[in-house]
């Protein structure tokens, strides 16, 4: 596809056309019309963003299904982001339950902390109830955050098949068909919307130590 007829799809998208060439273009543009990475065949192949790039926008829902523009949100304070595959992941749920120690710690040195995943609203209030996260929890049910920050991946059928065989259902969690997860990553981002740290693993058994974090986040807040 030449670059020109990109540039006349994604003015078409942002006119809300919902043709099939809109489509097209739409999974390869963020919502500032910018040029996303492509989803991932697998969670190797990913392509986050790094530090010093301007983080990835998109519109996401909190618990109560409201739509929110998260770059409003990076604008409030500097943002400890956490990308994370579902409640229904035992290391994410680990991993989040770690954050509940150290946010106090992260909003005393001026951070908030969001933590992102596939997980519809009515899925990520179970969550809320059995753990009772104190931070904000956002839906990114359509991807479109996780595919911004070139953390999107197509989940293969074998492995759904494995998912199945442990009961766990990606689209009665998200309510979508797609298929996708992010990969598990870490953001600080500053209040201009800059990357200002990014950690990440392909292998979603790998989650940064929430010692670790506060460390980094203090020498970032220190720059």
């Amino acid at each position: 596809m030449k670059i020109t007829t990109i540039l006349v799809l994604c003015m078409a998208c942002l006119c809300g056309c919902q043709s099939t060439a809109c489509d097209t273009c739409c999974n390869m543009c963020d919502d500032t019309g910018a040029a996303a990475p492509p989803i991932a065949a697998s969670a190797a192949q990913v392509q986050p963003l790094k530090e010093g790039t301007r983080a990835g926008v998109a519109k996401v829902r909190n618990l109560h299904g409201d739509t929110i523009d998260i770059a409003s949100l990076y604008a409030k304070r500097p943002t400890v982001l956490i990308f994370y595959r579902g409640g229904w992941c035992p290391y994410c749920n680990t991993q989040l339950m770690d954050m509940v120690q150290a946010e106090p710690k992260l909003v005393a040195m001026g951070y908030q902390v969001l933590a992102v995943s596939p997980d519809s609203p009515e899925s990520m209030k179970a969550s809320i109830d059995k753990s009772g996260f104190s931070y904000q929890l956002l839906s990114d049910s359509d991807m479109a955050l996780s595919k911004a920050f070139g953390l999107a991946f197509k989940v293969d059928e074998p492995t759904l098949a494995k998912l199945h065989s442990y009961n766990i259902d990606l689209e009665k969690a998200s309510g979508k068909q797609h298929h996708l997860l992010p990969v598990p990553a870490v953001y600080i981002i500053d209040t201009k919307g800059i990357v200002r740290f990014s950690h990440w693993d392909a292998d979603y058994t790998k989650r940064m130590p929430a010692e670790k974090l506060l460390e980094t986040a203090k020498s970032v807040a220190a720059k």
